[in-house]
């Protein structure tokens, strides 16, 4: 198993940038795929983004491509992401998970993080 705590959020103006970390610890991140969600309040988690075991080709959700970078530090058992031209439909408690798949589906993550709560304001 791994257990995985996110740091890093918190109010910032729109047009602004964040850096979100995911430290594991248990099982060795580079085991798994990394993933990031969010939820907003009265929605439903969304997938954000989601990086291989090797880091290699990242993909993201339609909505953040092109503002958010999700990058891993195996050496380092921590996964971050990187927003910004951040918007006020970005605000969400944003999660990390990790799964033995590629998937883009809240429902292959079988370890989530508390989230960091990420607010920005227009």
């Amino acid at each position: 198993q791994v257990q995985l705590v996110e740091s890093g959020g918190g109010l910032v103006q729109a047009g602004g940038s964040l850096r979100l970390s995911c430290a594991a610890s248990g099982r060795a991140l580079s085991f798994y795929v990394m993933g990031w969600f969010r939820q907003a309040p009265g929605k439903e988690r969304e997938f954000v983004a989601a990086l291989k075991r090797s880091g290699d080709s990242p993909y993201y959700a339609d909505s953040v491509k092109g503002r958010i970078t999700c990058s891993r530090d195996n050496a380092k058992n921590t996964v971050y992401l990187q927003l910004n031209s951040l918007k006020p439909e970005d605000t969400a408690v944003y999660y990390c998970a990790a799964a033995l798949v590629s998937s883009y589906r809240t429902n292959d993550y079988s370890f989530w993080g508390q989230g960091t709560q990420v607010t920005v304001s227009s």
